[in-house]
């Protein structure tokens, strides 16, 4: 039985000379992103500028989401999801916070009671306060820096620090690129979107480390190739099992995209722009930020610079011993 291939055996594609426009490409799309989401700042859910939960239960059946969303949406609250959770007949109705204090928040929840009618019992309502969504935002924050400081550190130890400023850089570039897109498109930000963003900063690293790992490895065996001969080579050999990851992660993104209803589409739409945006910087952005970095450049002189002097050496003991 014949393998599928989607990469054909000793690639021989020229990334490195491709690293002169996609280096200055990276940085341009980087500006614009923080143009974006400087001017027009994010389109925050629920989750990080607080308001209303609501969990109803159907009495009679499954819940319907779609109508459910329409009759909501009719009552003109402000922005509202809804989404099913645990059983079909349950359902989560998300409203914006209401402008006049807790009276506000009691009057919605009245309205939506109202509308819904006696079909839908009302099992849990929460009222998530401006505190705590700060908390939400501060947290999320945290924990995106905490995760970049922590991988820095292990690539530190672990690689030379050109892999772990190069990795990091890329990976900052994933996020920043994910945050501008949301930016220009308005696409609401909450906890699954920021789940999203943390799931983009693995995989991605994930695929820049198996480059890096790679490139080291090749560092061993031909010491005296030219590192941007090197990293190229490199490159190239793991392709077959980058497209390979990618592709497969974009079929799973791309079917929740389209199958996994209006609860799972913000989360799966911003899957699948991260693992395009980070397969291609995994690619041609990573590793021509080495040469920036200068990789080997000095370990290479100072080799050069032992070699030399050993030579001397042994030249000298050589004419000295013919001489005597």
């Amino acid at each position: 039985m014949k393998l599928l291939r989607l990469v054909p055996d000793n690639t021989r594609i020229p990334f490195m000379h491709w690293g002169r426009f996609t280096i200055p490409l990276a940085l341009g799309l980087v500006l614009i992103s923080i143009v974006g989401w400087a001017s027009l700042g994010f389109n925050f859910g629920i989750d990080f500028t607080g308001g209303l939960l609501i969990e109803v239960r159907q009495t009679q059946g499954a819940a319907n989401l779609a109508q459910i969303r329409k009759d909501v949406e009719s009552l003109k609250l402000g922005d509202a999801q809804v989404q099913g959770i645990g059983q079909d007949s349950d359902a989560l109705i998300r409203l914006g916070e209401q402008p006049g204090g807790e009276k506000a928040q009691q009057a919605a929840v009245e309205k939506v009671r109202a509308k819904l009618g006696s079909t839908y019992d009302f099992r849990r309502v929460e009222v998530v306060g401006p505190a705590v969504s700060k908390d939400l935002q501060f947290n999320a924050v945290l924990a995106v820096v905490t995760s970049l400081v922590l991988i820095l550190a292990y690539l530190w130890f672990r690689f030379e620090w050109q892999f772990a400023v190069g990795a990091i850089m890329t990976t900052i570039h994933d996020v920043l690129l994910t945050l501008g897109f949301m930016a220009y498109l308005r696409i609401s930000f909450d906890l699954p979107i920021l789940a999203a963003i943390l799931t983009i900063v693995g995989y991605s690293l994930n695929d820049t480390v198996v480059i890096y790992d790679r490139i080291r490895e090749m560092m061993r065996k031909y010491k005296k190739m030219p590192i941007a001969d090197l990293i190229e080579l490199s490159i190239n050999e793991t392709l077959s099992r980058t497209v390979v990851t990618a592709v497969t992660v974009f079929i799973a993104s791309l079917a929740l995209l389209l199958f996994g209803g209006d609860a799972l589409y913000g989360f799966s739409f911003i899957l699948v722009f991260g693992v395009i945006v980070g397969t291609y910087s995994s690619i041609v952005v990573s590793a021509p930020l080495l040469i920036f970095l200068h990789l080997r450049a000095d370990k290479e002189e100072k080799g050069g610079s032992g070699k030399g002097s050993k030579a001397k050496a042994t030249g000298t003991s050589t004419a000295a011993s013919a001489k005597t």
